[in-house]
């Protein structure tokens, strides 16, 4: 005759974390839902005008998308506790044996909260432009006769095709009266 186990609950915690481990693509399902909930809570209880209405208002859109991450979050979460695992990507060459470079990421985060401490004062093209030379630097580019100018160009393309042509306004700093 067998004598039946009882579980301690030090087992149980482990058994706990294990089946959490196993079904980790749940934290997945987890945010996709707040975000769906967001999404909804924020279009339904959105201030529109009655004169802007339409057959497809400003609601139309996030009401859409909210109930969209709704249904993945549900469908998702079906697979996941029916067994679906995730596959591993094959084409990175990632050694987790490694430490992170936090040299890299503290440069940066420098780097892009410099330019949004910039933005204001010097304008965007200024600010992006010593993003984006900046954001070259810190991932290993040493190229300091072109990177500028890259960087420059690349600002400026940006200013000018979000500020004049979509007109999204951005400010232009020093260089508003020259753009």
């Amino acid at each position: 005759m067998t004598t039946p186990t009882t579980e301690s609950p030090t087992g149980a915690a482990t058994g706990r974390r294990a089946w959490l481990r196993e079904h980790s693509e749940l934290g997945v399902c987890v945010l996709l839902l707040a975000l769906g909930v967001l999404v909804l809570t924020d279009a339904l209880t959105m201030d529109v005008d009655i004169t802007q209405r339409g057959p497809v208002g400003p609601k139309t859109v996030p009401i859409v998308v909210g109930i969209g991450l709704l249904v993945i979050a549900a469908l998702l979460a079906v697979d996941v506790l029916r067994g679906g695992r995730g596959e591993a990507e094959g084409g990175e060459d990632v050694d987790l044996s490694e430490p992170a470079d936090w040299r890299t990421v503290l440069l940066l985060t420098g780097i892009f909260l410099g330019s949004a401490v910039l933005i204001e004062p010097a304008g965007f093209p200024v600010a992006g432009a010593l993003l984006f030379w900046g954001a070259a630097f810190a991932l290993g580019s040493r190229r300091v006769d072109r990177d500028p100018l890259i960087a420059a160009v690349l600002s400026l393309l940006t200013y000018v095709v979000f500020d004049k042509l979509l007109g999204v306004p951005l400010p232009g700093g020093p260089l508003m009266g020259v753009l």
